[in-house]
């Protein structure tokens, strides 16, 4: 698996799971404000074939070579999400402190199916620049990183696109979520999809431990959208355990 690593790397980890339509550079504004931590972004897409699973088991791997006995963050967004998801349930003790922003873990058998068919028909409208621009302002991607998703959506391979979009969508709780250790919070964006909001409440009900953020007036990709806030509240929560100042789920 590729990664980049920044930062202090004596100090604790934080590693930063990317969403799917984006790549690593979605946390360049995260590994500057926590420069202070030893921070690690994988590139999901350097695994093939692609499946949640495998990347988990590829960033676990990552995590045994580098975490060396320090305090391990893991904040993962959308898919990024699910994969924290999976990690966590295949090795509980993994993170310290677990950060699950806006993870889809309802599946829509009807959606499923009709996907293939759909995304091959309308495929070729990844390559217009003005339907990238829709797709870019949903995930609050600025004009800054726009020709970068533009050149990674643009040419990515149908099949690997298929392989997100199915693992994405047929994603579910996996049986040992429950098993997970440490702080765990699951934070969803009040404009997000209500199947996004019902998600979040399925895992804090399989998870009676985890703490759950509703956060106000934002859709999907917090990070992007506000990342001085994001900042702020990460770092309160891990310091202090505060949550951010927002409607608890």
């Amino acid at each position: 698996m590729q990664y980049r690593e920044y930062g202090n790397s004596s100090k604790p980890l934080m590693m930063f799971i990317h969403g799917g339509g984006v790549g690593g550079w979605m946390w360049d504004e995260q590994v500057q404000h926590f420069s202070n931590y030893h921070c690690i972004v994988p590139e999901l897409l350097s695994v093939s074939p692609f499946s949640i699973e495998h990347c988990a088991n590829k960033i676990l791997q990552l995590i045994e070579e580098k975490a060396n006995g320090k305090t391990v963050i893991v904040i993962g967004f959308s898919l990024g999400a699910q994969i924290a998801i999976q990690m966590l349930s295949i090795k509980p003790d993994v993170s310290d402190f677990t950060i699950i922003n806006s993870a889809l873990v309802i599946p829509s058998p009807t959606m499923t199916g009709l996907m293939q068919p759909l995304i091959r028909l309308t495929f070729p409208l990844v390559k217009k620049k003005t339907f990238a621009k829709l797709q870019a302002k949903t995930l609050y991607i600025d004009d800054h990183y726009f020709e970068r998703y533009y050149h990674e959506s643009s040419t990515m391979h149908i099949e690997v696109l298929l392989q997100i979009l199915q693992e994405n969508m047929s994603f579910s709780i996996p049986p040992n979520f429950h098993k997970a250790q440490g702080k765990i919070l699951i934070t969803v964006g009040e404009k997000e999809k209500s199947v996004m909001k019902k998600s979040a409440k399925a895992l804090l009900q399989h998870h009676p431990n985890c703490y759950g953020v509703l956060l106000g007036n934002i859709g999907h990709g917090v990070s992007l959208a506000k990342p001085a806030f994001f900042n702020d509240f990460v770092e309160h929560w891990i310091k202090d355990g505060q949550l951010p100042k927002e409607t608890v789920i």
